[in-house]
């Protein structure tokens, strides 16, 4: 079954959200999209990461969706719901609408341009695998639907992603099955986070060590330390790059 069919469930909910306005928590965060509830954790469904590029070459991997990019993607599926696209149409729009908009996108390719992963895959810029080769790109999360801690976005603290045995199970599960469906690509933790969940994945024997990229900081305008962290990397994610994709 492709991803997108699990949109289904939830198109008459999406249909009764209102139209043509940012939408608001008390819009999303309601029983009809909840899907777990433990502790001061709680998981909601949301569109976006139905979609699997299965031509991707790369995979860049947040931990998890956080309430704009939720925000954004159900306010897609909205229009696109009421303009009777199909669901595989929905997936995808929703998609390009929610991954990683706004500033944290311009700092991103910036910083993936810097590893010259750019060259490596013949383009003038990471910018374009947002735009004319997005056939290349696969985002998604490692937790993939949008988890919140006591109502704040989860940040893979309080608890530990890994310590959890939910969140740690949900994962493995969840992230095997999307990365079954892609041909052996680059997989680019964004933080220290990810990236220890992607160890934790590899001594689970879900991933291959040699498939994920090491070092590459998180490029939120709140890491303040991100250029700091990229350029001492830097050498060791060039050298990535290159032995992956030669």
């Amino acid at each position: 079954m492709q991803d997108w069919n699990r949109l289904h469930p939830y198109i008459d909910a999406i249909q009764r959200l209102p139209a043509d306005k940012p939408l608001t928590k008390q819009d999303l965060l309601i029983p009809d999209f909840l899907l777990h509830r433990e502790g001061g954790l709680e998981m909601y469904y949301a569109p976006h990461n139905e979609y699997i590029n299965q031509t991707a070459k790369l995979v860049i991997l947040g931990i998890t969706p956080g309430w704009t990019q939720m925000e954004l993607a159900f306010r897609q599926a909205k229009q696109d719901v009421d303009a009777g696209l199909s669901l595989e149409q929905i997936a995808y729009r929703s998609k390009q609408a929610a991954r990683f908009a706004g500033t944290m996108r311009k700092n991103l390719c910036s910083m993936l341009d810097q590893t010259e992963l750019n060259t490596a895959l013949g383009l003038s810029s990471c910018s374009r695998l947002f735009e004319d080769q997005d056939e290349w790109l696969h985002t998604s999360s490692v937790i993939k639907y949008p988890v919140f801690s006591h109502g704040l976005n989860y940040t893979g603290h309080n608890p530990q992603l890994v310590k959890s045995q939910f969140l740690s199970a949900y994962m493995c599960s969840t992230l095997n099955n999307e990365l079954k469906q892609l041909p052996n690509p680059l997989l680019i933790p964004l933080g220290k986070m990810v990236e220890d969940a992607l160890n934790f994945l590899v001594l689970q024997g879900v991933i291959e060590r040699q498939s994920c990229l090491s070092g590459f900081p998180h490029p939120s305008g709140a890491n303040g330390h991100r250029l700091q962290h990229l350029e001492t990397n830097l050498p060791l994610l060039k050298k990535q790059v290159i032995q992956f994709f030669s």
